[in-house]
């Protein structure tokens, strides 16, 4: 699967509207990509993106916590993320002291459970449609 970074504020909004996981040392938030002319975003990829805040601490740990996201996003994303779905890591207060080993771990299950509700609702809107009446 393809996965491209995200870059414009717009997406970063519309996944803080969208779904939510929180772990020990990592949230990934996600959104559901709509079709609209207006984006050049495709849909039968996934985009991903990264924050970390200034409460983590100066620049060097934000970024260092911003490449530990990357690498373990750059690795799991290709076999556990959704075609049209963007999602974004963001890092928190002990993400950067946490195992690498574990932090993948932590993040797997985030991402697995932060699909499972991506599933659910697709399968209950698919649902929905399907006992539509008409009237």
């Amino acid at each position: 699967m393809e996965v491209f970074t995200l870059k414009k504020r717009k997406y970063f909004v519309e996944a803080a509207k969208g779904y939510k996981a929180v772990n020990n040392g990592i949230v990934i938030q996600a959104a559901l990509v709509l079709p609209n002319n207006k984006t050049t975003q495709p849909v039968d990829a996934c985009g991903v993106g990264f924050t970390a805040t200034k409460k983590l601490g100066k620049a060097h740990i934000r970024n260092f916590v911003k490449r530990r996201l990357r690498h373990i996003a750059g690795s799991l994303l290709p076999c556990y993320g959704l075609s049209g779905v963007n999602y974004i890591f963001i890092g928190r207060h002990n993400t950067a002291e946490l195992n690498f080993a574990y932090l993948q771990r932590k993040i797997e299950a985030a991402l697995q459970d932060i699909n499972n509700q991506i599933s659910k609702d697709r399968q209950s809107n698919n649902v929905a449609k399907n006992n539509d009446c008409g009237n």
